[in-house]
């Protein structure tokens, strides 16, 4: 492990965009859900149906918050709509389990989305025994990334000292809570949506690929 990085114990990993490539693209499809789930609630054309979710998303953090603030939409409900897609876009990736397996320390996953996603993709991607435990939507209390509440019920409910942890986030704006804490970041800068937050000081790591990374941190003396 290089040096600057000795303290880590605990590897924390954003999961959508993060552990597999932003060009499989399986976001597009929960997207189209959430776009279909907001038309038949609200009554809109598929565009305003859009711009309402676009809004609900960069206003509140994720578009599940704004709909359970403006509309008191049942979260279970909206979760398992729009997590009800195919997921043959994704490919096993052993080099990517293969280095996971090599960090030192534990292994978990922070996601806005729900555990029963979480755990459909992972297997996927063959890393369903990578990661000792998944901090979801529902263990936040439905109050998602960016939301510091979210980080500190992150270290509270697994026991997490955040200045020996590392957050590996594909959007930006989802690391400023974790560098405000201690935590070192990591930003994949992938090409997924980022919201017009431009101020990346709170950033420690920029990459465009994570298994490339891991492996380098691990081979550099």
């Amino acid at each position: 492990m290089i040096a600057r990085l000795s303290h880590v114990r605990n590897w924390i990993f954003d999961l959508d965009n993060t552990l597999y490539p932003a060009s499989a693209d399986l976001f597009a499809h929960i997207d189209r859900r959430m776009t279909a789930f907001i038309a038949d609630l609200t009554g809109a054309d598929p565009v305003e149906a859009r711009r309402i979710q676009k809004a609900y998303f960069h206003g509140h953090g994720t578009t599940l918050a704004g709909l359970m603030a403006e509309h008191d939409v049942d979260p279970h409900a909206f979760l398992a709509y729009v997590h009800d897609i195919e997921m043959d876009v994704l490919e096993e990736d052993a080099p990517l389990a293969a280095a996971l397996a090599r960090l030192p320390g534990r292994k978990l996953v922070f996601t806005n989305g729900d555990k029963p996603y979480a755990l459909k993709v992972l297997d996927r991607l063959g890393l369903g025994g990578s990661f000792e435990a998944i901090h979801d939507i529902v263990a936040m209390d439905l109050r998602p990334k960016p939301q510091a509440s979210a980080y500190a019920g992150l270290c509270a409910a697994l026991d997490i000292d955040p200045h020996a942890s590392l957050f590996v986030e594909d959007m930006a704006r989802n690391l400023k809570p974790a560098k405000a804490i201690g935590m070192t970041t990591v930003w994949i800068d992938n090409g997924s949506e980022q919201g017009p937050e431009e101020d990346r000081s709170f950033i420690d790591f920029h990459l465009h690929a994570l298994t490339p990374w891991l492996e380098s941190i691990l081979e550099t003396p």
